[in-house]
Parts: C-alpha cells; sequence; structure tokens
C-alpha cells in the first residue's frame, strides 16, 4: 500500500478495502509502521511499539467485525491491554505489564483493530500537555516548537502525522479537547456513562470518559456505535447507566442527518480562567457565523455560574481539583499494589506527589463536599439547555466556547519553573495541611489560565466535542467546543458532519 493512500483514508475507508480485499492487513499494518518510523523520532507520540502480535490476534473473518485489521494506537493510560506495559507516564510503573485487558480495550481487539503500539501521556493524566519525565516531551507535528497538549497528546500527535486514522484518547478535563484542539482533530468526550471503564468503577469520581481523537466526524461516530456501553454488550455493575442512544442506536447515521435549525449560545468568556487570546476569540467568531450560514440561530450568552457560591468558578475550581488530588492520591498507591514496591517520592514527578499529599490530607468530607459543589453547578448548567419541546428565550440547544483559551504552549512553558519545583520539595519534607490548602488555592488560580474551558463539562457529564475549525499564523490548529445536553451525543455529530462537510479539513496534513 502506498503511503499516499495509506494517508488518504480514514478508519473506515481502510476498514472498507480491507473487506473487499483490495488490501491485505499486513499491507495496511506496514504502511502504517513505515509512516511511524518516518515521523515519529520527530514527534514522540508512540512510546510502545509491539506490532508483531497485532495481526496474529486479529479475528479470522473480516467481514465479521467493523475494523478488521485497521491499524490502531492506544494511550497509554485509560485501559490497559494484557502482556503489554503500562506506565501512565510513571517512572513508579516503568516495568509492570498489564496481566489482563481493560473491557474497552478487550472491546478494541473485538472489533478487529489492529493495534500495534501505545502511546505518550503525561504522568496519570494530570496535566495539559504531554512531558513526562519518564519519556520525554511529544511534539506538535504543526509546529514542533509546540504542544500537542494533553493528556492524549500522544494519540493526537500520531493522528495528526498520519500514523493512524484514530487512536484511543480519555478525557478526565479536556484530555481528549485539548488535544484535538491543538493538533487539528476532531475529539469528542462522550456523555458520563456511556463508555464502558471496566474493570475498575470509575475515573476521578466520574471525570473520565474515554473514547477517541480521529480525523473525520464519522470515525468518531463509527468507534462510539462499536464500542459504547450497551448493557447487552456487558459492563455490568457499571456505577453509571448508559444514556439512551439514537434509536436504533446507530450514531454514525446521525453524521450525515442535516440537524434541526439549532439555538446556539456562544461565549469568548474564560470559563475558568482570566482571559482569552484573540485568535481563539476570532475562531469561535468564524464557527458561529459558519453556523449562521448553515441555517442555524447563534446569539451571545453567559454561563450561570457566579465568581463565588456554591456553583461558583472559584468553588468549582477547588473542587475539581480536590477530586482530581482524591485520584491521583489512589493511583499513587496503587502503584505500590502493583508493583510491590513502597510508595516513594523519588519514583514520581513534583506535581504529581504534590497532589498524592494533598489528596492523602484531604478528608472524606473535603471530597463530599466537592462533589456536591460538582452537582450544584451540574443542575445550574443543564438548567440553560433548552429541551426539544420547550425552548424559551434565555436558552440554547447547544453551547460553543474556544476549546482553549490560548493558541498551544511552547514545549517547556507549562512545565514546573524552578521555583515551583523548590516550593514542592519543602512541602514534601512538611506536609503540614495549611502549607497544602496555601498551595491548592494559588494552583487552582494558576492552573487553569491556558485551558479553562473544558474542565466544568467532565464535571456536569455533558457530552463535548471540538471541532478543526481555524489555524492562526503560526500554523497552529485552533478549536471550537460545542457541548450538548446530557446524553445527546447525536446533536453534536449531526452538527459536526454538517460543518464538516461545509468545511473540510481531512486533508489537512502537517509537513513533517
Amino acid at each position: 500500500m502506498r503511503a499516499d493512500e495509506y494517508l488518504a483514508l480514514d478508519a473506515l475507508g481502510l476498514a472498507e478495502r480491507l473487506r473487499k480485499k483490495e488490501v491485505s492487513s499486513a499491507e495496511v499494518l506496514a504502511a502504517a509502521e513505515a509512516r511511524c518510523d518516518a515521523v515519529n523520532p520527530k514527534i514522540n507520540a508512540v512510546i510502545h511499539r509491539f506490532a508483531a502480535t497485532a495481526i496474529g490476534e486479529l479475528p479470522a473473518e473480516p467481514s465479521a467485525t467493523p475494523f478488521w485489521g485497521v491499524p490502531f494506537l492506544v494511550k497509554d493510560l485509560d485501559g490497559t491491554l494484557a502482556n503489554a506495559p503500562f506506565c501512565g507516564g510513571s517512572r513508579a510503573l516503568r516495568d509492570y505489564q498489564a496481566p489482563t485487558d481493560s473491557d474497552l480495550f478487550r472491546r478494541y481487539k473485538e472489533i478487529g483493530l489492529a493495534i500495534f503500539g501505545k502511546t505518550n501521556t503525561p504522568e496519570f493524566g494530570i496535566v495539559a500537555f504531554t512531558e513526562p519525565e519518564l519519556f520525554g516531551a511529544t511534539k506538535n507535528p504543526w509546529n514542533l516548537d509546540h504542544t500537542p497538549g494533553g493528556s492524549s497528546g500522544g494519540s493526537a500527535a500520531a493522528v495528526a502525522a498520519g500514523i493512524v486514522p484514530v487512536a484511543h484518547a480519555g478525557d478526565g478535563g479536556g484530555s481528549i479537547r485539548i488535544p484535538a484542539s491543538a493538533c487539528g482533530l476532531f475529539g469528542l468526550k462522550p456523555t458520563r456513562g456511556r463508555m464502558p471503564l471496566g474493570p475498575v468503577g470509575e475515573g476521578w469520581n466520574g471525570l473520565v470518559v474515554p473514547h477517541v481523537v480521529s480525523r473525520t466526524v464519522r470515525d468518531s461516530a463509527a468507534f462510539l456505535d462499536a464500542t459504547w456501553a450497551d448493557p447487552k454488550r456487558g459492563d455490568v455493575g457499571a456505577p453509571y447507566g448508559p444514556p439512551p442512544a439514537p434509536y436504533p442506536g446507530n450514531f454514525l447515521a446521525e453524521v450525515t442527518k442535516i440537524p434541526r435549525r439549532l439555538r446556539i449560545g456562544f461565549t469568548s468568556q474564560s470559563i475558568f480562567g482570566k482571559d482569552t487570546h484573540a485568535d481563539c476569540t476570532h475562531a469561535l467568531g468564524e464557527a458561529m457565523r459558519a453556523c449562521e450560514a448553515l441555517g442555524h440561530d447563534v446569539f451571545e450568552t453567559t454561563l450561570p455560574l457566579p465568581a463565588h457560591g456554591l456553583h461558583g468558578r472559584d468553588a468549582l475550581r477547588r473542587a475539581y481539583l480536590v477530586i482530581v488530588a482524591a485520584g491521583v492520591s489512589a493511583a499513587v498507591r496503587e502503584t505500590t499494589r502493583l508493583t510491590g514496591r513502597k510508595v516513594d517520592a523519588a519514583n514520581f514527578e513534583p506535581a504529581t506527589w504534590f497532589l498524592h499529599q494533598l489528596g492523602e490530607a484531604l478528608s472524606a468530607v473535603d471530597l463530599e463536599e466537592a462533589r456536591g459543589t460538582m452537582f450544584a453547578a451540574t443542575r445550574a448548567v443543564s438548567a440553560a439547555f433548552s429541551t426539544l419541546s420547550a425552548p424559551t428565550d434565555g436558552t440554547f440547544d447547544l453551547l460553543a466556547t474556544p476549546t482553549l483559551a490560548h493558541p498551544p504552549a511552547r514545549i517547556g512553558e507549562l512545565a514546573l519553573k524552578p521555583a515551583e519545583r523548590a516550593g514542592l520539595a519543602l512541602l514534601r519534607r512538611a506536609p503540614v495541611r495549611a502549607l497544602l490548602e496555601r498551595a491548592l488555592d494559588d494552583l487552582s488560580k494558576a492552573s487553569f489560565e491556558k485551558t479553562p474551558n473544558t474542565m466544568l463539562f467532565n464535571m456536569t457529564g455533558q457530552p463535548a466535542m471540538s471541532l478543526p475549525l481555524h489555524v492562526d499564523r503560526h500554523n497552529l490548529p485552533i478549536g471550537v467546543q460545542f457541548i450538548a445536553p446530557f446524553g445527546d451525543e447525536a446533536t453534536l455529530l449531526s452538527l459536526a458532519g454538517q460543518l464538516e462537510a461545509a468545511a473540510p479539513w481531512v486533508g489537512r496534513y502537517p509537513k513533517l
């Protein structure tokens, strides 16, 4: 298979050629490997390769599975692959191999994907850039001086660079949408409960939802069809029941449907930060003009989130970090169970260890209060979305924002500064709760400035997507985020398909 042929096809296109036997699975995998060999040394997206086993694990019959033989990469987090390394970006797990497949990765095998590698991620997925000390920085294929975002930065960089047409990703605060925006891809975070998370109960108290990053909208929809947490396919005992799917459960069909006339509220206000860069505001404006040209009603709005109070921005930032700290601390403890090695600060990056210390210092009441804040905001935000039957003047069908408040940062720009490292080193020796609380307050004010617009919708559980609708003067993609009511991926996919057809982005590739 020629390189240009491989790059021209999305996952569904490759699967169709494989079903028709116009090309063999070995030829397609060889094309993916060749592309990886050519570009990965430049971008450092793929950190584990095991191509020798990919074809051997495929089901025997191409027609029996929707993605038979399609090359695929999984993020080194948000799921495990049997007998493959699982590091989560952490030195504490550098020698660990997972004994079993997680439920989602098992489904990836069942639908015929040729999984041949794993992609880079920041340690435990806690930051919005991909520069783990263990594996080094992943670079944005569109501009190698800049980050591809995180935490699914390795997957997004691999898809943007043409190694695979689609790759696994996971989103606990924007980790699908942020790298999709930074790398010029389509990224959908499904509704809470939509995707299988077994055998664990949930991630970060329900914030984490896995799915994919892709070049085309239809690939994302088809993956949703093939993998969502339909109770008939297992995931018995999951903490959240999956929301209803469009009858008869075909998300792919939604991509080619013309959506009804939608009321789209938009805001360029930074949700958890202070400022929005002019390029991101411009991208939002261009997107709204495109929606208006397609016949939708667009209007500027504000979110019902005051600065203070139970569901105010200050309380939400803090609640988000409390929930993440609890999750990170549990993950740090889990490394001992997996490896038998005692938890030690030397095996973790400073920011990770700080969150672990904070998680250890917080009480069950702190976590319960954070969850209460989250659910109060969920009710307030959900009330701003109209129902299909009774829209009012102040409500909307979809909300639109810039995905990021600023263009992708330079490599190293968001990493800890020497003074910050020194401060965290002091906290390691004297983990006094009062000092940790003050550090948390400082962190809550500073950590969301570049990526302030995605975390809220992990907290509310709503589906949200980033569309690659703009490129800035530095050749960096700028995404626009759309959010729908709980359970309504269908409307998002319909609008995404309409915008993709009106302003195609699929043929764009970085020059590497």
